[in-house]
């Protein structure tokens, strides 16, 4: 094990972790292996040879996910997979399923959720809670007149409720879409006109940072633009304000949930029936509204938290997030395995960045999603979790959100506990699920994911459109997967869907990231393949950048920029947060440059450095490369950027004056 002095020095690729006897015994996807060979004669040795077989007998494998987690279908399906072409595919032809359905199997006193607002105490809900509660909303929303065709949307925060309303509506068979009361009335308005809804659930306020966000005025504008809108129900705050004034053609929540529904009538609905409509980040323009199904999310799902996860009745399962990101959607496949949910809302990092450390160990979670971001935060503050915390339970920490560095992978085995598997991960909104991501048979090495998941055929293709090993490619998937979207609102010929992902590679999923496919199974990303580095015909992914830039003790945060174009070499910008106190100088200036001359590459070295207060950041943390480089590049803020889906958008207006002092010399 690395020792605590040293984790920082870990090299790419050194193996840090491999499961026990115990451990490949008990994951689930060794009983799912025993049972493909007792009912399919299929015995495979190692996980490649399944992933090869699960990607290469499509049909066969994803029959075997069906059957093996057992769907429940109110009809037999005729056929598995309609054609193996992308776009177009479609699964299950002639099942009918309900996703509600099987995320309340379990009804009894096992707890479902364990709820954390933010400054208060957690508090749980059980399984036959949560039915009851879902039950009498979606009675609710039948008097309502809702039902198949029609669409409910939440204005909504990461809270119970939430996820009441969800259930309740995929359960009568009518679509969902949700957005963070921290979007603003356009940003949200944009998404949800898209829908056409017939009823908004909304919040009436929020916490966030210690401070009470109220959002009734934001919500009546909304209301006001939504001319599909039939029904609001408005969900109180103990901060609020909603008691004490007139609630107008709004009912409250409260009054939904009051009558007690002995039985949930779950509406059957085709396989490939529409669940929710979930957006593209949409910072640089409208957002793509992607509509997945029932039947695609569900068995999508089952395969990944159940053989990738190792998802298990008795695991407790916390991945931060906002409604805003589709990890929140993702979150709700615990409930089919009858584990439980940990939710939190509010700030992760109030009072400080060691709160989600804490309700980690509060809530004994077992599987911890983290974004790679904040573990580089803790990494650098030198917070030592395994020190201060009772993390006994824990076994599984996934990161996603942006490639981790090796450094980190060895932090945590240092710092946070020795026998835990530590996986990074990459997938997107557009499948809402993995692409790559954990395995509890494989070792961990320090900076590479290790594998692509089951039923992914994911795939480094070169500029000839060939898949490579050993070498940085295009991510692309070429064959198709249960939960690609079923299509875009607004796109009646599908030809926003084919421009979004199989205009370059005709027939073939473009990811959009740069990937790498080791020889020996594991993989990499690097970064945004639109955001790429060029020089003298070197690619780079710009995650290799902000690792050697980022492990300086002088640097916070950074940001990368090529603002080359249209063939025409430009020139690379680098962006520095500074630690507290400190000034870039020409010193300082010098030292950044030969150490990415040194470490990286001498073609690489920045034309420019500037310091800048703060990196402008998508809602789920990822570093806005794209828009600010459109923006230095000279296309209007109004096309770059979308600033209502921003985390810190102030941000974003130094670039936007950087950009215009270049214009004007």
């Amino acid at each position: 094990m690395i020792s605590d002095d040293k984790h920082e020095l870990v090299k790419e690729g050194t193996m840090l972790w491999q499961p026990s006897e115990k451990w490949l015994k008990e994951a689930n996807i060794t009983r799912y292996l025993g049972w493909l060979k007792e009912n399919r004669g299929l015995d495979f040795s190692t996980y490649s040879d399944l992933w090869d077989w699960s990607v290469t007998d499509l049909e066969a494998f994803w029959q075997s996910i069906y059957e093996y987690f057992g769907v429940k279908s109110r009809t037999p399906y005729s056929e598995v997979l309609n054609w193996r072409k992308m776009p177009g595919a479609r699964w299950f032809i002639g099942a009918e399923v309900n996703y509600a359905e099987h995320a309340l199997t379990r009804r009894d006193d096992h707890p479902a959720v364990v709820f954390k607002a933010e400054g208060q105490t957690p508090v749980s809900i059980t399984y036959g809670q949560l039915y009851r509660r879902v039950a009498a909303v979606a009675a609710s929303l039948r008097r309502m007149g809702v039902g198949r065709g029609d669409t409910v949307v939440g204005y909504m925060t990461n809270i119970p409720e939430t996820l009441i309303a969800f259930l309740a509506t995929a359960s009568i068979g009518a679509t969902w879409s949700v957005c963070p009361p921290e979007f603003g009335v356009r940003n949200t308005v944009d998404r949800f006109r898209q829908t056409q809804p017939t009823v908004l659930f909304a919040v009436e306020g929020y916490r966030y940072n210690g401070r009470y966000y109220d959002r009734l005025d934001w919500v009546k504008d909304i209301q006001q633009q939504l001319p599909s809108l039939k029904h609001t129900v408005l969900v109180p705050h103990p901060d609020g304000r909603l008691s004490a004034m007139a609630q107008g053609d709004a009912v409250r929540w409260d009054g939904l949930v009051r009558d007690e529904v002995e039985e949930i009538v779950f509406e059957p609905v085709p396989f490939n029936h529409p669940l929710w409509v979930i957006y593209s980040s949409g910072t640089t323009g409208l957002p793509k509204a992607i509509v997945q199904s029932h039947g695609g999310i569900l068995v999508e799902f089952l395969k990944i938290f159940g053989l990738q996860f190792d998802l298990k009745p008795e695991d407790r399962f916390l991945w931060f997030t906002t409604t805003g990101w589709m990890v929140w959607s993702f979150n709700t496949g615990v409930l089919p395995f009858g584990a439980t949910m940990v939710m939190a809302d509010g700030s992760a990092v109030y009072p400080d960045y060691r709160a989600l450390w804490q309700l980690v160990a509060e809530t004994g979670v077992t599987i911890y999603g983290a974004s790679a971001p904040y573990i580089q935060v803790c990494m650098r503050e030198g917070f030592s979790p395994r020190g201060e915390l009772d993390l006994g339970p824990l076994r599984m920490i996934h990161a996603s959100a942006s490639p981790m560095s090796p450094e980190a992978f060895a932090w945590i085995y240092t710092h946070v506990k020795e026998d835990v598997l530590v996986a990074s991960g990459s997938g997107g909104t557009d499948i809402c699920s993995g692409i790559t991501g954990p395995c509890p048979l494989l070792p961990v090495y320090a900076g590479e994911m290790q594998c692509r998941c089951l039923g992914a055929k994911a795939e480094a293709f070169n500029e000839q459109g060939r898949p490579v090993i050993d070498e940085v490619g295009e991510l692309v998937l070429t064959e198709p997967m249960p939960s690609m979207p079923l299509y875009l609102l607004g796109d009646a010929d599908g030809s926003r869907y084919r421009e979004s992902y199989f205009e370059t590679f005709p027939g073939v999923w473009q990811h959009g990231d740069w990937f790498k496919v080791t020889s020996r199974g594991t993989c990499q990303v690097y970064g945004r393949s639109d955001s790429t580095l060029k020089r003298g015909g070197i690619r780079m992914g710009t995650s290799e950048y902000y690792r050697v830039v980022e492990s300086m003790p002088e640097i916070a945060d950074s940001l990368v920029i090529d603002t080359s174009m249209l063939g025409v070499e430009g020139r690379i910008l680098l962006f520095v947060v500074l630690r507290e106190g400190l000034v870039l100088d020409d010193e300082l200036k010098a030292v950044i440059k030969e150490r990415l001359r040194n470490e990286l590459s001498p073609r690489h070295v920045p034309d420019e450095i500037h310091a800048i207060a703060e990196v402008p950041r998508t809602l789920n943390q990822k570093k806005l490369e794209v828009p600010v480089r459109r923006v230095l590049t000279g296309t209007p803020v109004a096309r770059a950027v979308n600033l209502d889906s921003l985390a810190n958008p102030e941000s974003f207006e130094w670039f936007v004056e950087f950009a215009a002092k270049r214009v004007n010399g």
